[in-house]
């Protein structure tokens, strides 16, 4: 089977922030992520097995001298030393288990230090995507011309509409040549002519060196999921803003806020925080009702909607988020990221809807394990034991 991750930086922007941060914060962490498929996909006989070359072959995809210079000159707030630990890391297939039921269920679990599995997230989802994909024939029955036609009217539907709009697909993309195809037809169509909309680049760090576009990413929910068991529910939003913006100082300024839903962020966010921060990002609950819960907030805190950012990416389509877009009308400075509906929106094809999560931590080696959760704004998005989701829930209201 061939090799499905080639490139080292196939990957998005946010783990080699977040890995940046976990060292700086958190360097002898450690952490286990557990596969979860939301769908409840039987694999087909063998999928592990196949799953586990993919993995091994990981040992082999090192970062380039081409991937270091790119992400030095457009990474500009990772510093220097970070490049070298780079040019060392290796993939470690040790650090994850696979395995498959008689049913056909997955488990998969990466367990290690925290800042070297955090690297597994992608590869994993992309290469179970696009390795099911090709099993399904979704690959054989794959129309090139078909599905490039799509791409560009789909991205003079997004322009037109008005939308800034970057790509989040990698994850769960049909395969990474047709994520390599939207990218460069995506691009193509936005640089023909003047729109109304922007087309902001893509979270996939080699896609965006490959056609010249912003390579887009920040933080995600890990960050505040571990940051829970170390200064509880009502204080981990707060403490990962400070962390985070004294390891950036003050740049990738865009907050994923609703690992535990958006009261016990809103009710702990001060003006400091808000003002240091371009945004936030809404990727669960309702887009308009969070919406109106953000503009209210800046306001009380005597700060002008209008001047910060809101990136929408609970996953969009295009319809969606132009509708988003005229529902805000202004008020923010609306954007969208959009993953599955870009990178597996192909015809006769359905997206799996999988991901990888952290399910316990350690601040180090020499302490004790806790698990961590993700309450979400959406109940299908809440994850972890169970026990605990409960109890916070209870703690906090909902």
């Amino acid at each position: 089977m061939r090799q499905i991750v080639t490139h080292f930086t196939d990957n998005d922007l946010y783990t080699f922030t977040c890995q940046y941060y976990i060292l700086e914060t958190y360097p002898r962490a450690e952490v286990e992520y557990s596969f979860f498929d939301r769908n409840g996909t039987k694999y087909p006989a063998g999928f592990a097995k196949l799953l586990q070359e993919q993995v091994d072959g990981m040992r082999n995809v090192v970062i380039t001298q081409e991937e270091v210079d790119y992400m030095r000159d457009s990474c500009y707030f990772l510093p220097l030393w970070y490049f070298t630990f780079l040019r060392g890391y290796r993939f470690n297939p040790a650090e994850v288990r696979i395995s498959q039921d008689e049913e056909g269920h997955l488990d998969i679990t990466v367990h290690g230090k925290w800042f070297s599995t955090i690297m597994w997230e992608m590869p994993l989802l992309s290469a179970i995507s696009e390795l099911m994909h090709e099993l399904n024939g979704d690959l054989a029955r794959y129309d090139a011309a078909l599905e490039e036609r799509r791409a560009r009217a789909k991205a003079e539907k997004i322009f037109a509409g008005g939308i800034t709009l970057g790509d989040m697909g990698t994850r769960r993309r049909l395969s990474f040549a047709h994520q390599d195809m939207v990218i460069r037809a995506m691009k193509e169509v936005y640089e023909s002519r003047q729109w109304p909309g922007i087309f902001t680049g893509t979270s996939n760090v080699y896609l965006a060196m490959k056609y010249g576009t912003k390579c887009l990413g920040t933080m995600s929910h890990q960050l505040i999921s571990f940051e829970e068991t170390v200064s509880g529910i009502f204080e981990c939003n707060f403490n990962v803003m400070k962390k985070f913006s004294d390891v950036y100082d003050g740049d990738n300024g865009i907050f994923l806020y609703d690992c535990f839903g958006d009261k016990v962020f809103f009710n702990n966010l001060s003006k400091r925080m808000a003002m240091m921060y371009k945004g936030l990002r809404v990727d669960s609950g309702n887009e308009e009702e969070q919406t109106e819960k953000i503009i209210a907030k800046y306001r009380s805190l005597g700060i002008d909607p209008a001047t910060k950012q809101v990136v929408y990416s609970n996953g969009l389509d295009v319809d969606r988020a132009i509708e988003i877009h005229k529902y805000c009308n202004g008020r923010v400075q609306d954007s969208y990221g959009i993953g599955t509906q870009i990178t597996c929106d192909v015809t006769g094809c359905k997206p799996m809807n999988i991901v990888v999560k952290l399910t316990r931590g350690r601040i180090t080696e020499l302490r004790e394990w806790h698990d961590c959760v993700k309450l979400s704004c959406d109940k299908g998005k809440t994850l972890g034991n169970p026990a605990k989701c409960q109890y916070l829930l209870s703690v906090v209201g909902e």
